[in-house]
């Protein structure tokens, strides 16, 4: 079975910072460069997990300002 690319590796670390509240809604993301000083990755490996979780309406992109954490849909029982 093949390696998780490095941007699904980083996708799921930032699920788990929201799911376990280190990160909460309306919370900016760091920015490119420390995302991949922090993670060892390159700066497309972060705009890839940033569009994926973009994707699945986990952040949202504020241009100019940054990636923030989108707040949970109406009607979502969590929390």
């Amino acid at each position: 079975m093949p390696a998780k690319p490095k941007w699904a590796k980083l996708v799921d670390h930032i699920r788990e910072q929201v799911a376990s509240g280190e990160l909460a809604p309306e919370d900016k993301l760091p920015s490119t460069r420390q995302l991949c000083a922090e993670h060892g990755v390159s700066a497309i490996v972060v705009r890839q997990a940033i569009f994926a979780l973009r994707t699945e309406g986990l952040v949202e992109g504020v241009q100019g300002v940054g990636v923030f954490i989108a707040e949970p849909p109406e009607g979502d029982s969590s929390g």
